[in-house]
């Protein structure tokens, strides 16, 4: 029992030794990344439907799940590009919706018959389909998927 709890709390003093040793610049840096990417909303289709019809936008949405591989490949990487956030930021209203997790996740497959993850969906206000992708995308890949929409 006090080895245990030696070892705790030493493993506790060592991260926050780490924790100190963290150039600020580096914490930047990562902060600075973090806000660059595409600002993907956690509120439900109808709502973002709502926003969209206000704000004169389309919806942007990464239908995705848990276990895909892609789908997490492209959340740590071309979700996270400054110009692709800018882009997306701008255009659209943007969500994240795991397809066997979420409330709107089944709905949203069957409506758009999303079969294979990650699936990248634009609708209107209304709900229509105005364009489909499927598979993992690099950055540039985004900004020229987003940039074919009119």
């Amino acid at each position: 029992m006090k080895r245990s709890i030696i070892l705790v709390s030493l493993a506790i003093v060592g991260m926050a030794f780490t924790v100190r040793q963290l150039p600020a610049e580096n914490v930047k840096t990562v902060t600075a990344q973090a806000e660059a990417g595409i600002k993907f909303k956690t509120i439900p289709l109808e709502k973002a439907k709502e926003m969209a019809a206000e704000k004169d936008k389309l919806i942007f949405i990464d239908a995705y799940t848990s276990w895909c591989g892609p789908c997490k490949r492209m959340a740590a990487t071309s979700f996270q590009e400054a110009e692709v956030g800018k882009i997306f930021n701008d255009r659209f209203v943007n969500l994240k919706i795991d397809m066997e997790q979420d409330a709107d996740g089944p709905e949203v497959a069957r409506l758009y018959k999303v079969r294979a993850y990650p699936t990248l969906l634009v609708i209107d206000s209304k709900g229509k389909l105005i364009k489909q992708g499927v598979g993992f995308m690099t950055a540039d890949q985004l900004i020229a998927f987003a940039n074919s929409i009119e």
